[in-house]
């Protein structure tokens, strides 16, 4: 009888073994009567299930049945006593009827179940809850008799299940296991036969080995620690047959053992077979069409648009050696696992094809990464190439555009322009011959193919070479070209520049002549108080005169140097027909306005000198009195007087207060030549 098939009247719990014991050591047998009716049917199903579980030598030991009738009315209690002489009559040892405290007094008098032992074949006593202790020790009583055991019905129930589901497909198992592995025997003697008939068991050997190993713990595990006696398991072999449990397991290891190794066995042949399929597929390929395809791509192309165009050929052709060398990689770890755990018999075919699959590979890998190198490098090659003959074109373009004068700075700022594309060109010349010697050394340099296999590469090579060599020529010209180009336009261009600096230096010698003159008439107006401050600001003026004759002369000499540039650029001056006149034009008025100067400083020279000489003296004639007076007045008209300059034009020295400041010394001087012509006359009159 199977736990599944009367599982809904065991969980009414109507009967269960505790796991506890009397002082007999047999199974105390609890049957808890409830208020209602109970159902004797369902409880004979339950005793007779309950009683299948312990051994035989645990039966005859008998049992201590627990009749709980404190919930139950006398008349049940009677009749379930009754019925365990059917049920359980040489099992029973002792009943022990747990009755209510008060209740049945009086009716017990009526039914004395001592004098039916014989009848019976059992004891039967009647015993409160409380005085329960008196034939069985506490800690093998459950709470509900004031005991300290633990017992929950759930979870016994549960572990009966598993224990008898376990049973169940172990027991199955082991059947077919069995049937598997001696059906291997014949197999292997049979070498006709299929090694994939490999039958497959209904359970999963791994679940069912580690449901038995679950339960076994569990029933291991569970130990009871009474306040009294020593520890004992109250779930023991007799209760859950763990015994049973251990044989199946024992069993069940040794039947999965031996399928495990005859799967093992069978699946290391399979194995094999498919590594050695799978290896003879990829060597088959590689030293086929993959070989093909490398072979017949020589050519690096001619353009940059060629060699990416080649690039995405040669990168298709990887995608479809990757998957070859994908499963190259899995076969690899596949026979590096066989060889570790493999047998003698077996290593020396597995290095074998480990040994031809590896050098067929490698050598695929090689060629292809012999020809990424070198269509890389092309591309570079090519890219090079294209951006230098971007370069040499607007090198060119710019030296075949005509030089538009505009100013010395744009002039110079196009002159650098000029240098930085020439520097940019030679450094793009010498990458260029840099990465086609890298071409052409990688070509040279790429794994060469066996001769079994070996086409005509050497000619296509040749053009390759060729090709390059004829690019990084032509280039070289070009550059060459642009160079002679340049050095012409250099030239030109330096002379504009000289040109430039001459019309700008001319102009400012022009505004510096200019300045010049500003100065002489507007702050050149004192003639000094005596002789000596006199004649050094007659030395400055001369000064003064020779670097405005400097800056005259400079200005002619740049001019004279624009007409010899234009001539030489043969070009039209632009300033030097408009710079010479004015240069020309400010210098008469600045020689006209200096000799002005001169001559007036000059005059106040002579007049101070002349003045200083009559007013020391003690004795003066009344002539030199005269001519000084006349020389002072003579001065003074002069500085009222304008400067004239050639064009016609008038210009004052300073402003007319400047002026007037400038005359007020000669003015004093005169008073004082007055005041000594009136002394003189004093003394000539009292002398006469």
């Amino acid at each position: 009888m199977e736990a599944t098939v009367i599982l809904p009247i065991l969980k009414k719990k109507l009967a269960f073994l505790s796991g506890g014991k009397d002082r007999r050591s047999g199974l105390i047998l609890t049957i808890p009567l409830s208020s209602d009716q109970t159902s004797l049917e369902e409880l004979s199903t339950t005793l007779d299930y309950l009683l299948s579980i312990p051994s035989e030598k645990c039966k005859a030991r008998g049992f201590t049945v627990i009749v709980d009738g404190r919930k139950s009315q006398w008349n049940t209690v009677k009749t379930v006593v009754l019925m365990l002489q059917n049920v359980i009559p040489a099992e029973v040892s002792l009943v022990c009827v747990v009755k209510p405290d008060e209740f049945w007094d009086k009716k017990v008098t009526h039914f004395c179940f001592w004098k039916e032992k014989d009848r019976l074949g059992f004891e039967v006593i009647l015993v409160s809850a409380n005085k329960l202790t008196r034939y069985i020790e506490p800690c093998q009583l459950t709470d509900d008799f004031g005991g300290s055991l633990d017992y929950d019905h759930s979870d016994w129930l549960n572990k009966r299940l598993i224990f008898e589901k376990f049973t169940k497909e172990s027991t199955s198992l082991l059947d077919e296991l069995s049937v598997i592995n001696e059906s291997d025997k014949s197999t292997s003697t049979n070498k006709d036969k299929s090694a994939d008939s490999v039958l497959l068991p209904s359970f999963d050997p791994e679940t069912v080995l580690q449901t038995g190993h679950e339960l076994l713990s569990e029933l291991q595990q569970r130990r009871f620690n009474g306040s009294e006696g020593p520890a004992w398991c109250p779930m023991e072999e007799e209760l859950l047959a763990q015994p049973q449990v251990i044989k199946l397991l024992d069993s069940l290891r040794e039947q999965y053992t031996r399928y495990q190794e005859l799967c093992r066995q069978r699946n290391k042949r399979t194995q094999l077979d498919e590594i050695h399929t799978k290896v003879m597929q990829v060597v088959t390929w590689l030293q086929g069409p993959g070989s093909e395809l490398l072979k017949t791509q020589q050519e690096i192309g001619d353009s940059m648009r060629a060699a990416q165009a080649l690039q995405q050929k040669h990168e298709e052709i990887e995608s479809q050696h990757s998957e070859w060398f994908a499963v190259y990689v899995e076969l690899n770890q596949q026979i590096a696992t066989l060889l570790s755990i493999g047998e003698e018999e077996d290593v020396a075919e597995l290095k074998a094809l480990q040994q031809q699959l590896s050098d067929v590979c490698y050598r695929q890998a090689t060629q292809l990464e012999g020809r990424q190198n070198v269509l890389q490098a092309a591309q570079g090659f090519h890219s090079t190439s294209q951006e230098l003959s971007q370069q040499l074109d607007s090198l060119l373009g710019m030296l075949c555009a005509d030089v538009a004068p505009a100013d010395g700075a744009s002039i110079q700022q196009n002159l650098k322009l000029l240098e930085e594309k020439l520097q940019s060109v030679e450094a793009g010349l010498a990458s260029l011959r840099q990465k086609g010697t890298m071409v052409m050394e990688l070509m040279c340099n790429q794994p060469s193919w066996p001769l079994e296999e070996a086409g005509s590469p050497a000619e296509e090579q040749q053009n390759n070479v060729q090709h390059i060599q004829a690019v990084m020529e032509e280039m070289q010209l070009r550059k060459q070209r642009c160079e002679d180009m340049v050095d012409v336009r250099r030239l030109k261009m330096l002379q504009m520049v000289q040109l430039f600096k001459c019309e700008e230096d001319s102009l400012q010698a022009v505004q510096w002549l200019g300045e010049l003159l500003d100065a002489l008439l507007k702050t050149h107006i004192r003639l000094g108080d005596d002789a000596q401050e006199t004649r050094n600001m007659l030395d400055k003026h001369r000064k003064f005169v020779e670097v405005a004759q400097s800056t005259y002369d400079y200005g002619r000499q740049l001019l004279q140097a624009t007409v010899v540039l234009c001539q030489s650029l043969r070009c039209t001056t632009r300033s030097s027909g408009d710079t010479l006149p004015r240069l020309n034009r400010v210098w008469k008025q600045f020689s006209v306005s200096s000799e002005e100067r001169q001559q007036r400083l000059e005059l106040a020279l002579e007049f101070h000198t002349a003045a200083e000489n009559v007013l020391q003296q003690e004795c003066v004639d009344m002539e030199s009195l005269d001519d000084l007076d006349s020389s002072g007045k003579t001065l003074l008209d002069r500085l009222t007087m304008p400067v004239i300059f050639p064009d016609g034009s008038e210009q004052y020295f300073g402003s007319p207060t400047e002026a007037a400041s400038a005359a007020e010394v000669i003015r004093e001087r005169l008073l004082l030549v007055e005041e000594r012509r009136l002394q003189l006359g004093i003394t000539m009159t009292t002398s006469q």
